[in-house]
Parts: C-alpha cells; sequence; structure tokens
C-alpha cells in the first residue's frame, strides 16, 4: 500500500488559519493541527509535511526554530508561507520587503510580473503564473546557495524556492506569498488555486524516511 504523506499544520490562532483547517475545499487536506503556542512541547513523530501558515508569529517561531530545523534533519519537509519572516528564524533565509501595489490589474495591460522559473520542475504540473499571482509583499533576496528558485518576480528575484541539501534528508520549502491569509479572508481565488496545487505537489514529492520505508 502506497505511503500517504501526512501534513500537518500549525495553528497560529487567527481566524483564517482556522477558517483554512475548517471549511472547504481544504478542509480534510491537513492530517494534524498543532497550536502555535502548544508546538515546543509537541511530538511531530508521524508528520511528513508541517506547515507554516501565513502571518505566523516570527517571534513564536524563534523559540520552535531548533525544533524545526531538527524535524527537517530527520526527514520532514518544512512549508512556510509569506509574513513569517523566515530570515528572522531560520538560518541563511535573505530577506528584502518590496512595496505592495493591491490594485496593480487595474491599470491596462497590467502584468504583475510572476513567473514560474524552474523549467522541468515537478511544482509546474501543479502549480501555474496565474495561481502565484495576485500581489507581493517581498523576495527573497539573496538567494542562498542550495536554495533552489520556483517562482520568481519578473527582475528575476526569488518568491518561493526549495533547499533539499542544508537539511537533508529533509527540505525546506519557503515562499513570501501569502496564499493563507487571502484564503480565508474570502478573497483572491487564484489564492485557493495556489493552495490546492501546493498541498498536492508537497505530498508527491515529499521523500522522507516514511515514504522512502513504505516503498522499500
Amino acid at each position: 500500500m502506497t505511503h500517504r504523506p501526512s501534513i500537518g499544520l500549525i495553528d497560529g490562532g487567527a481566524a483564517y488559519h482556522l477558517d483554512s483547517y475548517d471549511r472547504p475545499p481544504l478542509k480534510g487536506e491537513f492530517d494534524r493541527i498543532i497550536y502555535l503556542r502548544d508546538l515546543p512541547l509537541a511530538d511531530l513523530d508521524g508528520i511528513d509535511i508541517l506547515m507554516v501558515p501565513c502571518r505566523t508569529n516570527p517571534h513564536w517561531l524563534g523559540v520552535v526554530s531548533q525544533q524545526l530545523q531538527g524535524f527537517m534533519r530527520a526527514g520532514g519537509t518544512l512549508a512556510v508561507m509569506g509574513e513569517t519572516r523566515p530570515d528572522l528564524w531560520l538560518p541563511g533565509v535573505g530577506y528584502r520587503p518590496v512595496e505592495t501595489n493591491f490594485w496593480w490589474w487595474l491599470e491596462d495591460g497590467a502584468d504583475l510580473g510572476v513567473t514560474m522559473c524552474a523549467p522541468g520542475h515537478g511544482v509546474n504540473d501543479f502549480l501555474s503564473r496565474a495561481d502565484a499571482t495576485y500581489h507581493l509583499h517581498s523576495t527573497f533576496t539573496p538567494l542562498g546557495p542550495n536554495q533552489h528558485a520556483l517562482i520568481a518576480t519578473a527582475e528575476g528575484e526569488c518568491l518561493m524556492f526549495e533547499d533539499v541539501v542544508t537539511y537533508a534528508p529533509g527540505r525546506l520549502v519557503a515562499t513570501t506569498l501569502d496564499p493563507f491569509f487571502h484564503h480565508g479572508q474570502f478573497f483572491m481565488p487564484a489564492t485557493t488555486r495556489f493552495l490546492q496545487g501546493l498541498l498536492p505537489w508537497l505530498r508527491a514529492s515529499h521523500a522522507g524516511p516514511a515514504q522512502t520505508a513504505k516503498a522499500s
């Protein structure tokens, strides 16, 4: 029987976090919910993929930084969403805020300039440029040597990367996009599509010890 990688979600206590795991279409996608302040004492065994949803408090993430790094080194995938400032609680993550244009699409011929910048990568089977196009808050700049950009701006600055080396056999997937926030606030349909593509890709591409053991 094929192992279905499990996804855990950190609940930061915001309404849009609750809505994301408690309302269709994402309800049922998460196998375990862990309240942020319970995380330091939480046993992460049995979780293959752990998601840090948008705008989770970076102070509390700093408290559990070593725990999260250990989770990856044990073979887990850590998926970090936007506005969580991973540069403050994970080593080697660059960060540059950018001015946010909330109404760019009202201009004739407007193009936010988001690109799927890793041709041939499996993420492209699950996410499209349109799914990742709504607005920008920041970029990962500079990009670390093990961080492979998957989504970028027109200028080539990274909006989402995958790192399968630093925490091997686990990996880090991080984006500056904030889909949970907008999905849970009931606007910007692209963000719902983004999550509906991201979650299956994370499962399909996970290669942690549990999956490897089942496949052997």
